[in-house]
């Protein structure tokens, strides 16, 4: 299988001030897919513009044909199953079918506390994500829904026509620890990793493909103890977050070269981001569109 290349973009410019225009551009450009991500607010984005994921990707919906669109990631963060299904449903619908959630069980930033409450623990976030997961699976496969949990709850909740994609829109689980793999194997289409975080500040590029090769094996374990088909679920690298930082953006070839390490660890997308003037994401356009249009022939 050839490596698909896609993007992320950072949902923080007005529409008709360049919003736009960049998802127009990343069809034309011929990326795999199109995600942004699924935030109240983001780190030094926070007191700057930044808009909603749903409504973002509804409109880039609405400006292309072919590119596919997703979420990189929600959370249960801020975020409730039934209100969620509805959305999607209808984002999937007026996409035709393009739609990927990307999900993952959040984080400790803004999304834990503006809604009003204490952040929770890993452990917290272990233990909604794994009732999460599932009960969305449903309210996204069956016309009507009745749950009870202990952390989320749904009354005869109607899906009704239920998703374009059948039997549901396609998930892509981040997790690296062995309780998330397990909600991957179970319920993905894909997996989703942006690396050891640990790594991020003081370890090398040679240390970060260690330590994606650890999880890849780990997801590989567990999918043979769920005796799930490993070939039908796609590993989605997310760049930015490893050692490497946005070096890979930097040439063709430093791409090409950064890309294909990770193919051989078996990935089949590589995310790569946007660029943004003055922030972690910054990078030479004119490069950036070149990896796009000249590096999936490369990595075939």
């Amino acid at each position: 299988m050839s490596l698909r290349l896609s993007t992320v973009i950072l949902p923080y410019r007005r529409w008709h001030e360049g919003g736009r225009a960049a998802w127009t551009r990343a069809e034309q450009l011929g990326f795999h897919t199109a995600y942004t991500y699924d935030h109240l607010s983001w780190r030094t984005f926070r007191d700057g513009p930044w808009f909603g994921a749903v409504p973002t990707l509804t409109a880039a919906a609405s400006v292309t044909d072919r590119l596919r669109l997703g979420t990189l990631v929600t959370s249960p963060n801020f975020r409730h199953p039934v209100t969620l299904a509805k959305e999607l449903i209808s984002l999937d619908d007026i996409s035709g079918g393009r739609v990927t959630l990307g999900i993952g069980a959040g984080g400790s930033g803004f999304d834990a506390t503006a809604l009003g409450q204490e952040p929770w623990t890993p452990r917290e976030r272990a233990d909604r994500f794994a009732e999460f997961v599932p009960l969305l699976d449903r309210l996204l496969s069956e016309d009507a829904v009745s749950y009870e949990g202990d952390f989320y709850s749904a009354h005869e909740a109607r899906n009704i026509p239920g998703c374009v994609q059948r039997p549901r829109l396609p998930f892509a689980v981040a997790a690296t620890g062995p309780r998330g793999m397990r909600l991957a194997a179970r319920f993905g289409q894909a997996w989703v990793t942006t690396g050891d975080p640990k790594l991020f500040e003081n370890g090398t590029p040679e240390q970060s493909i260690q330590a994606i090769r650890g999880q890849a094996e780990r997801l590989d374990d567990i999918c043979a103890e769920a005796g799930r088909d490993m070939t039908g679920l796609d590993r989605v690298l997310l760049t930015g977050f490893t050692p490497d930082r946005n070096g890979p953006l930097e040439s063709l070839n430093a791409f090409v070269d950064f890309a294909g390490r990770h193919a051989e660890l078996g990935f089949t997308e590589i995310v790569i981001h946007w660029p943004i003037p003055d922030s972690p994401f910054a990078a030479e356009e004119k490069i950036f569109e070149q990896i796009a249009m000249e590096a999936p022939a490369q990595l075939r």
